[in-house]
Order: structure tokens, then sequence, then C-alpha cells
């Protein structure tokens, strides 16, 4: 990671690892080399190397010459680091087709399903242009976003963000594991399919971005494994995680781009967050079914299915090491900018779930207050009705106690009764 960088228009040279940037008597330099590229000249920082036109690997590794700043992470610090702007990308003749010819298979599936779409949609402030809005009966507006080449985060965060604010809901579409755009907004995946088969009408399945959830009772018996275990044993307790279609119990088929054009603008389906578990900045954007998102807020009591996350580490303290400048150019180095390889970012885990605690013992002869988010994680996790709820006469624990087939000890109880009788 580059440590030194050259300011063009006042014609210095920037230490990012002092404190002052080896500039004291300039103490508004750090405000004015770290805002927004779009802000400022695209040139005002330059590569060292490139400067003094010693060995340059910008221009050949898929980036410019020119540079920002940013916040890096080494162990537990975050320097200031000088990173390369990735080049502009020009969509090759093969991606314009696919993007056109997935605009047109969306506008088209909408009219047959007498859905009102239009195309290339500017919002109301004109910063920015769907790709498709397709307009639901109750008047629901989602905004299509076909990015088939990389888009910063920060962009797709910020498009995201004036689309919510303009009434409609961002719906990006990738065709590659490792696009920024992944749990930076609703989103889903498709294939790399060629433009023909687009237009053709092929098979065109949602691969990644769509979940369906699922709850479990913690017992022997589970198919699935403890989420506060780890799989080392069985908690008693209710379980739920969302899962891809593949991967659920039975699996689920999976869902197609049209069933997702017509379910998203008449909100049968819907975009829900989900935080990760000990990490309230990082979580997984995902499209569900309305009835899983109702059963997931009613579990976990959240209701905000878009939230406005904040820019990663935006607060995180800067830490200054006090080092010489290292003139090499490191534009091979800096991570996940054009002409690197990008990390996986849709990956088919599980989100980390949620555990309902479990319930007490019954003490008393009387009857057990069962809340409502208890009756529904149980009949979720038992595929009855909320009204075949019931404790065990045993232990306690929520059970089919009612209707047809119900039983008056749960599968543990009863096994321990059978194993105590002569």
């Amino acid at each position: 990671m580059a440590n030194g960088v050259w300011h063009t228009r006042y014609g210095i040279e920037i230490n990012l690892s002092l404190p002052d940037l080896g500039h004291p008597d300039r103490p508004d330099l750090l405000q004015e080399i770290t805002v927004k590229v779009s802000e400022r000249d695209a040139q005002l920082l330059e590569c060292l190397a490139h400067h003094e036109k010693r060995e340059c690997l910008s221009e050949s590794g898929g980036k410019s010459p020119w540079m920002f700043i940013r916040r890096g992470r080494v162990g537990g610090r975050r320097p200031l680091v000088a990173s390369h702007l990735p080049l502009t990308h020009k969509a090759t003749p093969a991606e314009s087709a696919q993007h056109k010819a997935t605009k047109e298979r969306i506008v088209e599936t909408a009219g047959r399903y007498g859905l009102h779409a239009e195309a290339e949609v500017p919002v109301a402030n004109r910063r920015s242009v769907s790709d498709a809005v397709v307009t639901g009966p109750g008047g629901l507006r989602i905004g299509w976003e076909i990015q088939y080449h990389h888009l910063g985060p920060s962009s797709v965060h910020r498009r995201s963000v004036n689309a919510v604010e303009h009434g409609i809901t961002p719906l990006w579409v990738a065709k590659d594991r490792t696009a920024s755009l992944i749990d930076r907004a609703p989103w889903t995946r498709v294939d790399d399919m060629p433009w023909k088969d687009i237009a053709d009408g092929k098979e065109m399945v949602i691969r990644g971005g769509y979940r369906h959830l699922e709850v479990w009772r913690c017992v022997p018996s589970s198919e699935r494994h403890c989420l506060i275990s780890g799989g080392a044993g069985h908690c008693g307790a209710m379980h739920a995680d969302w899962f891809a279609p593949a991967l659920c119990l039975p699996a689920r088929k999976p869902v197609h781009i049209e069933e997702l054009v017509l379910r998203s603008a008449t909100g049968e389906s819907v975009p829900v967050y989900v935080p990760s578990r000990g990490n309230g900045r990082a979580g997984r954007h995902m499209w569900v079914s309305a009835d899983d998102r109702a059963l997931w807020q009613e579990l976990v009591g959240e209701k905000n299915p878009l939230p406005t996350v904040p820019a990663e580490d935006e607060d995180d303290v800067i830490t200054f090491a006090e080092q010489e400048i290292d003139r090499t150019c490191r534009a091979g180095e800096e991570g996940w900018f054009a002409g690197d390889g990008r990390p996986l970012r849709d990956l088919d885990q599980p989100t980390g779930g949620f555990t309902l605690p479990r319930m007490p013992v019954q003490r008393s002869r009387g009857p057990m207050r069962i809340t409502d988010v208890e009756r529904a994680a149980a009949s979720a996790a038992l595929g009855c009705p909320p009204w075949e709820i019931g404790p065990c006469t045993g232990c306690g624990q929520l059970m089919r106690r009612h209707g047809r087939n119900a039983a008056m000890y749960c599968t543990v109880c009863r096994a321990v009764l059978n194993e105590r009788q002569p």
C-alpha cells in the first residue's frame, strides 16, 4: 500500500504516514485530499513513481496513474494509503448486448403480466437513471439496475439511497459472484448468458440473492445444526435462519427472473436486511417472501427492511506510523479495484440466524403463558397451525399439543418415560 503521493496543484510530495502529512504549514491539506474524487480534479494526486518517470504498473494493470486517499487496514491500525483510480470501464459489445437484452426482457415480462414498466427512467432529481422501473397494481415501484461490470460500493450505496428517497425500491442484478454490489443493496445474481439466449427467453434462474426462512427446534432428531454450539450439540431452543432454495430442507424450487418481476411489483417478494451477529455494520441484503419477512420481523422485532447503513469505517481513528515514503508503485497490491482479483461475495452460507430463548420448565399446575412470538416460531418449526401449539406435559417445551395426531409429551419425554418402564 502506497504511503506517499504527489500533489499536482501544489507541486509537493505528501507523506501519508505523518500526522501533518509533511506540511505543517497546510492545516487543511488532509481535508483537501480526502474529498470525493467526483468533487475535485481527478488528476490532483499522482503516483510518485509516475511523476518521477520511473516504472509505474498502473496503466498496464487496468488502473490510471492518478490516485485517491483511503483508509487501509493493517492489523488493528487504520493508516492512510494512496490507491490508484481504476480506469473508467467501458462496456464491451457483449456486455452492452447482455445489458440491453436483460432490460428488455424485464420490461416485456412486466407487460405480459399487465404491469406498467418503463426503461431508462430518470430519478426525480436526475442524479441517476434506472434501467427499468416496474410499477405494481398497488403503486409499488421497483427500480431494476442491471450491472454486469464492476461498480464501486459507494456508487451502489449512493444510487440505492437516492432511489429509496424517491419512492423506488432498488433491485440490482449481477452476473458475477465477486460483484461489489452484492449485499450493498437488495440484489440478485443470474447466470452469465449470451445476449441471444436472454433475448430468446432461455430459462433465467436467480442464482443468488433470494432466500427462504426456516425455523426448527434444536433437538437430536433435527436435520439442522445448533446455531449456538456450532453443531456440537443440541440446545433445545428454537432457531431461525435464511437459506438459499437448494439448501432448504426439503429443497425449494429456484426462482426465475420472470417470477421476481411479478412478485416484487405485487409485494409478494420483498427485500430484507439481516445484520451479521456481532457486527452491526455488516449484513446480508436479500429478497424473500412477504410471509417470511413478516415472521422474521415478528421473531426479532426488526421493522426496517432497508436501513441506511453507514459507510464502512467512516468513524475509525486514523493512525500515523511516521515512516519514510515508499516510492515503489503498488498498483497491483491494492485489493478490489479493476485489474485485481476480488473475493467472492455471493456465498451460500447461512446468515447466523436468530435463537429464541428456551422456555422455562413448567413448575406449577397453572396455565403456562405462551407469547405470540413463541407460538409463531413453534408453528413454523413444527408445521402446524398456531392454535395446535401447547406445552409438553413433562418438560414444558412447545410442541404439537392439540388437534389430530397430537400428544401430551414431546418425543424426548416419551423416550425417557419408555426407558423407565420395566
